[in-house]
Order: C-alpha cells, then sequence, then structure tokens
C-alpha cells in the first residue's frame, strides 16, 4: 500500500521535529594539546603525592589548625556560598516541578439579592461550587528535561563554587597567619638591631666623655637608632592588618582579637608533590565549576532548540456546583471537562531564534572559560613548585649569610672597644646582619605561603565525583594517575 503524499510530509516533518528535539552530546573542550604529559616544575622526589583534605595540620601548629576551623564554622563568604547553593537546590525543584502534572482545587460561594420588583429569581439565590482542575505539559521534545538539566548542571556549579570558597578560605587563613608571625618576627628584629646599636652607643658615650673620641661616631650611631625606630610603624601597622584580616575571615570583629605565635620558628610543612597533570582535572573544584556551567549552558542550547517545537498539554477539570449546600456533594451536581492542546509559534519577530543564539554563544563562552580554568591550573602548580624549590634554596644562603653576619658584627664590636678599628666597620656590619635578618624572616615567609599556595593550587585534597563527570579524555591516563595518588 502506498503511503498518501500528506502523510508522507507528515511523517519526515515529525521525524525533523524529534532529530532536533533530542538531547545532544556536551561539547569536549580538551584536545591533546591541552593535557601535558608531566609537569616540568622541580618536584622532590620523596615528596607526597597529592595533599590531604586537611593538608593544613602538615604545618604541625595546632593553633592555626583551629583558627581554620573557625573560618570553616564562621566565615560569611562560606555562608554566602552555603545559600547559593540552597537557591541552585530550590531552582532546581522549580525546573523538575514542570515533568508533573498540575493540579489545583477551588472552593466558592455566591449569595445574591435585590429589592426591587424588576428583579428576576436568580439575583436572588446561593450558589456553592467546589471545582478541581488538573493540566499536564507533555515533553515530548524533552524541553522540561533540558531546563532540568539546566538547573541540575548550575547545581553541581554551585556546590563546586562552595568547595572553591572553602578553599580559598582556608589558603587565605593560613596566609594571614603567616603574614602576622612574619611581622612579629621582624618587629622583633628591629628590637634586637636597637638594643645592640644602644650598646655600641654607651661605649661611644663613654669615649666621647673622656675625650678620646669626637661626637661625629655618636651622630652617627645615633642616626642609626633612629633610622631603625623609623621601620618599626610600618611594621606594627602591618602586623594588625593582617591581624585584623585574619579576624575577619573568622567571621569575628578585630577588638580583641589576638594570636599567640610571635615568629615563624618551628612552623614548617613537608614537601607535597604533583601527579599527573591529567589527574590535576579531577582535583580543582574551579575546573570542576566551570565544567557544570559548560554542561548547563549546553542544556539550555538543547532547551532553546525544543523551543521551537509544537508544545503538547492535557487539561481537565471537574466539579460540584449547587444552590445549596446539602447537595453540593451529591451526583447530580457533579460536572467535568476534558481536552488537549497543540501550540506552536508561527511568528515571534525572532524571538526564539535569538533565545537559540544566546544560548549557543553562552555556550561557546562556557567552552572558553574551562579551556581557561585548565590552563590556569596547570599554570598555577608550575609556579608553586618553582616558587617552593627556589624558596628553599634561597631560604638556605640567607640562613647562612645570617650566621655569617652575626659573627662579623660581633668581632667588629670587640674591635671597636679595644679601639682596632673605627666606628665605620661596626656599623657596616650591624647594616648587614639586620638586612639580612630582616629579609631571612620575609623570605620564611614567602616560602612558607608558596607552600600554601601550592596546596591550593592542587587543589587542597578535593576530587570530584567519577557521576559528576561531563569533560572526558584519556581516561586510561586519568585512571593510572589516580592509582598511583593512592599508592603515594
Amino acid at each position: 500500500m502506498s503511503i498518501p503524499i500528506w502523510m508522507r510530509g507528515t511523517i519526515v516533518a515529525a521525524a525533523a521535529w524529534l532529530l532536533v528535539g533530542c538531547t545532544t552530546p556536551i561539547p569536549q573542550a580538551l584536545s591533546s594539546q591541552t593535557l601535558p604529559k608531566a609537569f616540568v616544575g622541580p618536584i622532590t622526589t620523596d615528596a607526597k603525592m597529592w595533599p590531604q583534605p586537611d593538608w593544613w595540620n602538615g604545618f604541625s601548629d595546632p593553633e592555626l589548625s583551629n583558627l581554620i576551623a573557625q573560618a570553616h564554622s564562621n566565615n560569611l563568604d562560606l555562608a554566602a556560598a552555603a545559600n547559593r547553593v540552597m537557591q541552585a537546590q530550590a531552582q532546581a525543584k522549580v525546573q523538575r516541578a514542570a515533568l508533573f502534572p498540575q493540579v489545583g482545587a477551588q472552593l466558592s460561594h455566591t449569595n445574591g439579592g435585590c429589592s426591587g420588583q424588576s428583579c428576576y429569581d436568580y439575583f436572588d439565590e446561593k450558589n456553592f461550587g467546589l471545582a478541581f482542575d488538573a493540566s499536564y505539559e507533555l515533553d515530548f521534545w524533552g524541553l522540561a528535561r533540558d531546563n532540568l538539566r539546566a538547573a541540575t548542571e548550575a547545581l553541581k556549579s554551585a556546590r563546586f563554587a562552595q568547595e572553591v570558597v572553602v578553599l580559598t578560605v582556608t589558603a587565605n587563613v593560613a596566609d594571614q597567619y603567616l603574614n602576622v608571625a612574619a611581622a612579629r618576627q621582624r618587629i622583633a628584629v628591629s628590637h634586637d638591631n636597637i638594643d645592640a646599636i644602644n650598646k655600641i652607643l654607651v661605649v661611644i658615650q663613654h669615649r666621647v666623655n673622656e675625650g678620646l673620641i669626637s661626637r661625629l661616631d655618636l651622630a652617627q650611631e645615633q642616626a642609626q637608632v633612629e633610622a631603625v625606630e623609623a621601620q618599626l610603624p610600618a611594621l606594627e601597622t602591618l602586623e594588625k592588618q593582617s591581624l585584623y584580616s585574619l579576624a575577619l575571615l573568622l567571621g569575628k570583629p578585630p577588638e580583641g582579637f589576638d594570636v599567640k605565635r610571635q615568629n615563624l620558628d618551628s612552623l614548617s610543612a613537608p614537601a607535597i608533590g604533583p601527579g599527573l597533570p591529567s589527574q590535576l582535572l579531577l582535583r580543582r573544584p574551579d575546573i570542576s565549576e566551570a565544567e557544570a556551567n559548560l554542561a548547563s549552558a549546553h542544556a539550555d542550547v538543547d532547551a532553546a532548540r525544543a523551543a521551537f517545537l509544537p508544545q503538547f498539554s492535557l487539561t481537565g477539570s471537574g466539579g460540584f456546583f449547587s444552590v445549596a449546600l446539602g447537595t453540593l456533594l451529591q451526583g447530580p451536581s457533579f460536572g467535568y471537562a476534558y481536552g488537549a492542546n497543540i501550540a506552536q509559534t508561527i511568528f515571534d519577530g525572532g524571538k526564539l531564534a535569538g533565545q537559540k543564539d544566546l544560548a549557543v554563544a553562552t555556550q561557546n563562552e562556557y567552552v572558553a572559560n574551562y579551556q581557561s580554568a585548565v590552563l590556569n591550573a596547570y599554570s598555577d602548580v608550575e609556579a608553586a613548585l618553582v616558587q617552593v624549590a627556589n624558596g628553599n634554596k634561597t631560604e638556605s644562603h640567607l640562613r647562612s649569610e645570617v650566621d655569617a653576619a652575626r659573627e662579623a658584627f660581633r668581632i667588629s664590636q670587640l674591635q671597636y672597644e679595644e679601639g682596632t678599628i673605627d666606628l665605620l666597620p661596626v656599623i657596616q656590619a650591624q647594616q648587614t646582619l639586620f638586612s639580612a635578618q630582616d629579609q631571612l624572616a620575609q623570605t620564611i615567609q614567602a616560602n612558607r605561603q608558596s607552600i600554601v599556595h601550592l596546596y591550593e593550587a592542587l587543589g587542597g585534597g578535593w576530587t570530584e565525583d567519577e557521576v559528576d563527570r561531563t569533560q572526558f579524555y584519556n581516561d586510561q591516563v586519568l585512571q593510572t594517575s589516580a592509582n598511583n595518588a593512592v599508592s603515594h
């Protein structure tokens, strides 16, 4: 039997609609050129691979661990991020509702009356009604499912964004804590230097009083005291600013807030190393956030395509209507109606086309954002690896310099007191020691913070669940890297 021409056209149109309405694969934004085979930054061979979720305990500082615990409980940025997750959950609930019938009920009562002679009977009566209505939009082309998928991916993005905030707040607490300790250590170095200068001033004053030297040496050493004293206010300001920033991270007012640590002594962290670069894609919450944003944008593209197609809906209503409340729920008072609707946009001035173009452009933006997040992650890790390695070298050299400068200053003091040298070598030795001690404190601070940044760059011990992934590249490499991380 031959198929009529009009039926053939209908079948072709229906097939085209089905093809357009189907969910399409999420664009894969990664390529073989995107992922390096290995990190090139300096890596300690015996370093443990990947941070632990409680990586800050590696500093062996109970006070730091307690501060981070307080921040996790009271930080206001974390509270805001948690509420953004709740907003995304509510939005997903709203979109999920479109998959179910909508049922409503209405109870009504009217009471009419008329006092004129020309009134009709129906003006003077009571009416009671109990009505139910239901509607259901058939998700034939997947429009509601696409919207739900977009909202679900947006929820994942909000959860990942929350993890980004957790990681950032944790690292910032450690950074500000180190800033406070470093500022206090530099202040202590300045006071030690002032004490050393004052001891020399006693000797100089004694020799001036005896007429052995002119007041030139006295004026020069007094100028040294003033120079060191002039640096103290800036250091004290830095210490207070860091302390106040730390209080803010903990959700506390700065008034009365303080920490016990006075220097950077005994504050170290174990070496940490990255695994394969491909495994980093599963360990950075910001990458997963960008991944979820891309998946959500792609669902919006599918929804925009489905919006071009006819929408089918079923409706029904029924209820009881009576002039007397006592007979309202009796059989003769019941009535009902049902039907089906098909709605198709004929002309909208380009609205649907514009919405589709907007969704496609947004998707392309998130493709670029995801690729950028991946590249930035690799850059962060490489930079942190170099900072840690070079910081260790610099710290080692500065410690040797401080030891040598301290010995040179001690010898110059003895020689000046014995009168074998003039004051200039003493001043030079003193300045060298003070500068080396101050630079060492700053270098230790920068080195410990570079370790914090490496932990942060490696994701802080966070791992994306397998079920949340929508971007895939070389699963065998990812699995091998995961096994290596576990074995280490």
